[in-house]
């Protein structure tokens, strides 16, 4: 599959802070849902809501004259911060890092009366990180059994130590901090200073700073804004959709070309779907509409400050709808024209430009989407639909990071695609990359977090979708596809910098550790007890004549050793009938359907020797590997089958073994 790549672009600070905002974004994007019921609930039943509520508002008092709790105070208070930092500390060091990051948390809560939303998104990773160092004083320091109790232990008396010194020490300097931003806000609203802030916004939204500044501030400041007063600006001063609206609506007046046709789809995904960064692309074109932008979000800005209007919560994304969803009560009439004035001069400024320049924006926006992408870090998928298949490619794809994560995607995600990231992974290693993550999983599992994806030719159109942001390679022949070198030559030109040789070894080890869930008290094929691979699963003479029947011999070797049911044996036909399982080099390896693993019982692998070949769908096959993992158990031994069927010398020794034992010992000792 064609691959073009870029250049990975140089450290600077802006790449620092775009990581940053990142890491923020990642701790208040997942949690979006709650802040919205948050803003729902308070628009509706506070005091000055649309049904005023007093159980539900935290308003009057009850029959024993206590102030009602009601939902808006304890959600805001206890609720959204320790979600975030849950997240936070998730991120960090997956669940047990979130558990001790919520804990330590709630010691800044305790400590002040004022939401801690920056408090959260200090200890939550701070907690993630700490206790994660702690795990590693004493890594494989524990004796067997313990390990429970120490865990549970470390994690509940460092949590309860965080938590005291948030609650004696950081919610004190975090309450100062948003005090003193707080009152900057104020001065600058009460001075009019504050569309001033476009001029830094505007253009920091099209380098992709914007979440820094957006999820790192203002939202933290506009959530205690809103507790006090009902509502806050700042929820608006990035997330207003009218900048972005005017220049594309420009564009569908006065540009030309591609930009001219596109615009008005561009417009609706930005207006009503809330995706911003669909405009970027038609800034670069002709970076001087930034003027558009900032104008136009100046004017937004001004109007919501006139009328004193805001939203009671964030509008993520930033859609109209969400707007207005989130808009105060008494505030709509201000939002909706803060977005049509916005609208407006942006697109009266953006259209002055459009006008009177040679350049009616008729370059070419795919080159301006590719530099989008080099500043993001990664591909949007968003824009690709509107510049299309870039060059009449539908698999060209632009990588602008270095590749550290790869996976290999089949139906099941445990046969052919195990087999393929074992032959890939070993010649990622021996090219000197071992910290290359090379994985394998079903298409069903995929997420959009991998540089990579290397698909069946015939499975590829069910991938990218969720995938789209990464760099997809097509094959048809999992054991020894020349697309491998384009991979290994990609992983090289993105990672300029290769690990020390010295190290590699190490590394290499860590990782067919990790990767193959191996047992440091058991041989590598033997999992729990049970081997993967006995002697009496290997033939070296199959009856079989034809696939189908080859298939049926290495199913009922499954059966045999109690591995499976015979409606795991009906799912490797049905595999086969959708995706073929043939890998080259002599090999199939026919393994069930995704839905098939409630049929596995324990994993096992068969192997079948066909000396004079059968046909399977065109291809020559002479071994055959029926294959039946569950949890991974299985991987150690199709690495060890990858291994020798990329070597000819080990595959012809296979065609001339005569007893079993000399094919267990080119997978190793199985049982020794």
């Amino acid at each position: 599959m064609a691959t073009e790549t870029v250049a990975k672009p140089r450290t600077s600070l802006r790449v620092g802070v775009q990581k940053f905002g990142t890491f923020l974004s990642g701790m208040i994007m997942p949690n979006i849902g709650a802040f919205i019921a948050w803003g729902l609930i308070t628009a509706l039943f506070i005091k000055e809501g649309w049904i005023p509520v007093a159980e539900l508002g935290g308003f009057g008092t009850n029959a024993e004259g206590v102030t009602n709790p009601g939902l808006v105070g304890p959600m805001v208070k206890y609720l959204l911060p320790l979600l975030i930092a849950y997240t936070g500390g998730r991120m960090v060091y997956d669940v047990r890092g979130g558990v001790v990051g919520a804990i330590a948390t709630m010691g800044v809560i305790a400590g002040t009366s004022s939401p801690m939303f920056i408090g959260a998104m200090i200890m939550g990773p701070l907690g993630g990180w700490t206790i994660k160092q702690l795990d590693r004083l004493w890594d494989g320091k524990i004796r067997p059994g313990f390990e429970m109790l120490v865990n549970n232990f470390s994690a509940g008396i460092w949590g309860a130590a965080l938590a005291l010194g948030g609650f004696y020490g950081l919610s004190w300097l975090v309450k100062i901090f948003t005090d003193g931003a707080g009152q900057v806000v104020q001065f600058l609203v009460n001075n009019g200073l504050l569309p001033l802030t476009s001029i830094f916004i505007e253009p920091a939204k099209v380098l992709f700073l914007n979440n820094a500044i957006n999820h790192g501030v203002l939202t933290p400041l506009g959530i205690q804004q809103s507790l006090d007063h009902g509502k806050s600006i700042l929820f608006l001063l990035e997330a207003n959709p009218g900048p972005g609206m005017g220049i594309l609506l420009a564009y569908m007046f006065f540009g030309r070309g591609a930009a001219k046709a596109s615009a008005p789809g561009a417009a609706i995904i930005h207006f009503f779907g809330g995706i911003h960064e669909i405009y970027f692309p038609y800034v670069l074109m002709k970076p001087i509409l930034i003027l558009a932008a900032i104008g136009g979000g100046m004017t937004g800005i001004a109007t919501l400050a006139i009328t004193n209007s805001g939203l009671v919560a964030p509008a993520a994304p930033g859609s109209i709808l969400a707007v207005i969803a989130q808009t105060s009560r008494d505030s709509y009439v201000g939002v909706i024209l803060a977005v049509l004035l916005a609208t407006t001069v942006s697109f009266l400024i953006a259209s002055v430009i459009l006008r009177t320049s040679k350049n009616k924006g008729e370059d070419d926006l795919s080159e301006a989407t590719s530099r989008m992408e080099a500043m993001k870090g990664k591909k949007s998928s968003v824009s690709s639909a509107l510049v299309g298949d870039r060059g009449g490619r539908s698999d060209v794809a632009v990588l602008t990071r270095p590749v550290q994560n790869i996976v290999f995607a089949c139906d099941a995600g445990m046969g052919s695609s195990a087999m393929g990231a074992s032959v890939l992974r070993n010649k990622i290693k021996a090219a000197g990359f071992p910290d290359v993550k090379v994985t394998n999983s079903a298409i069903a599992n995929l997420s959009d977090t991998y540089d990579v994806v290397v698909t069946h030719q015939d499975l590829t159109e069910r991938a990218q979708p969720r995938t789209s942001s990464a760099v997809h390679y097509s094959v048809d022949n999992f054991m020894n596809s020349p697309k491998y070198d384009e991979i290994v030559d990609l992983v090289k030109t993105s990672n300029t910098e290769g690990p020390a040789a010295a190290h590699a070894d190490g590394a290499v080890e860590a990782e067919a550790a990790a990767t193959h869930g191996a047992h440091a008290a058991e041989p590598a094929a033997v999992v729990g007890g049970k081997a993967v691979l006995l002697p009496e699963s290997v033939v070296l003479n199959g009856t079989a004549r034809d696939r189908d029947t080859a298939i049926d011999e290495a199913g009922q070797l499954l059966l045999d050793r109690g591995a499976v049911d015979v409606s795991y044996v009906h799912a490797m036909h049905e595999r086969e009938e959708s995706v073929s399982t043939y890998m080259g080099s002599f090999l199939a390896i026919p393994h069930g359907t995704n839905d098939a693993k409630e049929h596995i019982m324990h994993s096992a692998v068969s192997i079948i020797r066909y000396p004079e070949g059968i046909d399977w769908g065109g291809k020559q096959v002479k071994f055959v590997v029926g294959v039946a993992g569950l949890n991974n158990e299985h991987l150690h031994i199709l690495s060890s089958i990858a291994k020798i069927f990329t070597n000819k010398a080990q595959v012809a020794q296979l065609e001339e073994a005569t007893t079993v034992e000399e094919v267990l010992e080119l997978f190793g000792k199985v049982n020794a």
